[in-house]
C-alpha cells in the first residue's frame, strides 16, 4: 500500500512542477520539443486498431546539451520553416531548399537555438557543416536572383554573363567559384 501511495503522489509532484514527458505531450506539440530529460521528442505514426493512421509522441535517445523542458515557440517554428507535423527526425530535410533557407535565416538562427541545434546535428551526421551549408545557400539565393535580373534583360554587361550559369569565367567577372559541401 505504501509502495502505491509513493508512485501515486511522485506522479502528483511530475504533474505539480510541470516535468514534460515526451509520451505526455499533445500530437500538436511533440515535434520540436525536448524533455525534462533532455531528450528530443519525436512525433511517430502507427497503425491504429481500426486499420487507419494515428500518431503518438515518444521520447527519442537524441540527449540535447545545455537544452531541456522546453515547447518550441509557434514564432521559431514559423521563421525556422519547419512543421509541427514532422514525423521522426531525418536529416533529408536539409535537401529541401525552401526549409534550408529559412533555418540559415538570421530571425531563425538568432532566436530558436533548439531548432538550430536540431539541424546543426543533422548536418553534421551527413559530414556537413550548417554555416557552411547556409554560406552556399545564401550564395546560390543571389545567383538565382542575379540569373533572374540578368535573364530579364536588366544587366549592363551582357557579354560577361550567362543567365542560366552566372559569370562566363572567373577570371573576366572576378568571382570565385566553389562547389557546394553536400
Amino acid at each position: 500500500m505504501k509502495l502505491v501511495l509513493f508512485l501515486v503522489f511522485t506522479l502528483f509532484l511530475q504533474g505539480a512542477f510541470g516535468e514534460i514527458i515526451c509520451e505526455e505531450l499533445p500530437v500538436g506539440m511533440c515535434s520540436f520539443s525536448i524533455s525534462s530529460s533532455g531528450k528530443r521528442c519525436v512525433l511517430e505514426n502507427y497503425e491504429s486498431n481500426n486499420g487507419g493512421i494515428d500518431f503518438q509522441c515518444k521520447t527519442s535517445e537524441i540527449v540535447v546539451k545545455a537544452m531541456w523542458e522546453l515547447i518550441e515557440s509557434d514564432d521559431c517554428i514559423n521563421a525556422c520553416g519547419v512543421d509541427r507535423k514532422t514525423i521522426g527526425i531525418s536529416s533529408d530535410s536539409l535537401l529541401d531548399l525552401k526549409l534550408t533557407t529559412k533555418i540559415c535565416s538570421t530571425e531563425c538562427h538568432q532566436n530558436c537555438p533548439n531548432i538550430v541545434d536540431l539541424y546543426y546535428n543533422l548536418a553534421l551526421g551527413e559530414g556537413v557543416y550548417l554555416p557552411e551549408l547556409c554560406k552556399v545557400q545564401k550564395t546560390m539565393a543571389r545567383r538565382v536572383m542575379m540569373s533572374q535580373v540578368l535573364s530579364s534583360g536588366e544587366a549592363s554587361s551582357p557579354s560577361t554573363y550567362s543567365a542560366a550559369n552566372g559569370p562566363t569565367s572567373s577570371e573576366s567577372s572576378g568571382v570565385d567559384h566553389a562547389e557546394a559541401p553536400m
